[in-house]
């Protein structure tokens, strides 16, 4: 069992990734978008979204870090008291805003008439393994730290170096195996989450607008005073012959 969730799972979920998103761009591109209802409603919109979306770069970077930075490295900087510390406060602090903000984003769903009409089961779905993921990975920051005997546990000497061999393709089943439950809960969610990536609105992750970046400044002219804008100049060609101001002297 352990071969095959710690082993196998891991590639068919990247596997399902790669040909979802794949078979999304080739297939639905026009279906390749979030899914905005910003026009229905707005107000809990604009706090419920930055609070998810800002609370989740940090947990991301934050198991980015802890995942592919050895604990070895770190050790020659912090010690590993100080590192659990920050770890702790950081991760349970963005973790919280994150689950806030899609709580939020949730009742807003679910309390606005329009929203909720165009709310689909895949987007229901997408939701709940999202929630499940956010609160066990609280739960596995918070208790996952010791075994029910109470032995300490550090997830960056199993959950790491499981992790950091996967992309060696040397899978370090052992290592994962001697993680505590709590990690490997928010483990094989986590892995739900992904693969369910190419098939939800989630897929908007993978059209970050990073050509912004390197396009040419947009550049903006003030309008002169004095210059007439195009409804006051006068189009002389539609002028009729004998109305114009020498014209109404003479007479």
């Amino acid at each position: 069992m352990d071969i095959l969730l710690w082993g196998v799972l891991p590639y068919l979920v990247a596997l399902t990734l790669i040909a979802g998103l794949a078979w999304r761009y080739r297939y639905d591109q026009f279906g390749w978008t979030t899914r905005s209802s910003q026009l229905y409603e707005s107000k809990m919109l604009k706090i419920g979204s930055p609070l998810f979306h800002y609370g989740l770069f940090v947990v991301l970077g934050g198991h980015l870090l802890g995942l592919l930075i050895p604990k070895d490295w770190t050790d020659r900087v912090i010690t590993q008291e100080t590192y659990h510390a920050i770890a702790l406060t950081a991760g349970t602090i963005a973790g919280v805003a994150c689950l806030a903000g899609i709580a939020m984003l949730i009742y807003r769903r679910r309390t606005t008439g329009a929203v909720f009409l165009a709310t689909t089961k895949n987007d229901k779905l997408m939701y709940v393994v999202l929630v499940a993921a956010l609160v066990f990975g609280i739960i596995a920051t918070l208790t996952g730290g010791t075994y029910p005997d109470g032995t300490e546990h550090n997830y960056r000497e199993t959950v790491s170096i499981w992790f950091r061999s996967l992309m060696v393709f040397q899978p370090n089943v052992h290592a994962m195996a001697e993680s505590t439950l709590q990690f490997k809960v928010h483990i094989l969610i986590g892995l739900a989450l992904i693969a369910l990536i190419p098939f939800s609105r989630l897929v908007h992750a993978f059209t970050v607008p990073l050509h912004y970046v390197f396009r040419p400044y947009v550049i903006y002219r003030s309008r002169d005073s004095h210059t007439p804008t195009p409804s006051q100049a006068r189009v002389r060609g539609w002028d009729p012959v004998g109305t114009t101001d020498k014209d109404k002297g003479q007479r």
